[in-house]
């Protein structure tokens, strides 16, 4: 009887077995991929991973990332080897949809640039504008009392860097090959590991900053300089062009859609917040809704594209199919003059 017992036992293991293995491969040939380019910012600190997990439970999608800077991100895209990217250059992205590679840029989140330094901070600049810490950096950088470390990578925060040292009066270009300079050529982690090493000053994303610091990963270096409408930091998901590549793009069409959506837009508004008391990136279309001041002009300056008589997040030439509706903003509209009194050559807010 006992032996009767033990073979219905192991009869009922092996069907409750075989019935998960065929559920599990069943439901695993079910799974569709999408793959990624993206800024590394979004990859390091794990929101890209949060979101996967989601995403994959309610699409039976899974993404793959590709992390990279902006520029790699783009040049991938490019090549024909991702279906969406999501990075964080305004006049790169413009460039790339330009080009025709990208369609429906779509902005889902913004955080923000800091200058981060040595907690002795030897250049001075604890507390100023993003402008006059440049100014301090550079001079101090020639006497030979500090060390700038630079991305140059031309990755989103490399651009932002670009775009700040010519605020400050400098040309990037020969700025970044004085000896006080040294370039690593890479991604936001290692180069904070890099200034942390050494000492340096660099420009970073507030995400990334905060959780190599939680995480034990650097020590030495402070967040000296946070305030200024220049260090906004904004992140947008484009869609590669169907017409350029066949590439899934209904299903990057479902992801744009769920990061701009109330789901999406709530896993970003709260990613973070338990472990670093705020969040690291912000939710971005409650703001434009409300136009929440003083980030809605932020966003629109840093942001947006001018497209005839309206700023919007992706000019008419560049959207593809009926999926989407975007934000545009009518200039004359605008009680906000300073958002749109000059506009720089590639026709965005400057």
């Amino acid at each position: 009887m006992k032996k009767g017992i033990l073979i219905l036992l192991l009869g009922l293991v092996i069907v409750i077995t075989a019935g998960f293995l065929l559920y599990y491969y069943q439901h695993q040939s079910n799974i569709r991929y999408l793959t990624i380019s993206t800024t590394t910012s979004l990859y390091d600190t794990g929101l890209l991973d949060t979101i996967a997990e989601i995403f994959k439970r309610k699409y039976n999608i899974e993404l793959r990332f590709i992390p990279k800077g902006t520029g790699a991100a783009i040049e991938d895209a490019k090549n024909g080897v991702c279906d969406a990217i999501m990075v964080h250059a305004r006049s790169k992205e413009l460039e790339f949809m330009k080009e025709g590679y990208g369609v429906n840029r779509k902005v889902f989140a913004y955080n923000f640039f800091v200058i981060v330094g040595p907690k002795d901070d030897p250049a001075g600049i604890r507390g100023l504008p993003p402008v006059e810490a440049l100014k301090k950096i550079a001079e101090a950088g020639r006497e030979g009392k500090i060390i700038w470390i630079t991305r140059d990578d031309g990755s989103g925060t490399n651009t932002k860097e670009v775009y700040l040292w010519k605020l400050a009066g400098y040309n990037y270009s020969e700025i970044k090959k004085e000896r006080w300079v040294y370039r690593t050529g890479s991604g936001m982690g290692n180069t904070l590991r890099i200034a942390d090493t050494k000492g340096g000053y660099t420009l970073s994303d507030t995400a990334t900053f905060l959780k190599y610091k939680k995480e034990g990963i650097i020590h030495n270096l402070d967040i000296l300089v946070d305030k200024g409408s220049e260090l906004i930091n904004i992140y947008s998901i484009i869609l590669i062009n169907p017409k350029k590549y066949k590439k899934d793009y209904q299903d990057a069409v479902l992801l744009a859609k769920w990061l701009t959506g109330e789901e999406g837009q709530r896993v970003i508004g709260e990613f973070g917040k338990k472990e670093f008391g705020k969040p690291l990136f912000y939710p971005i279309v409650e703001v434009l809704k409300k136009r929440e001041e003083p980030f809605f002009t932020w966003i629109l300056k840093y942001g947006f594209i001018k497209d005839g008589d309206v700023l919007t997040e992706c000019p008419k030439e560049f959207r593809y199919g009926k999926n989407f509706t975007f934000f545009e903003f009518k200039i004359s509209d605008l009680e906000y003059s300073h958002t749109h009194n000059v506009l720089n050559h590639n026709g965005s807010v400057k």
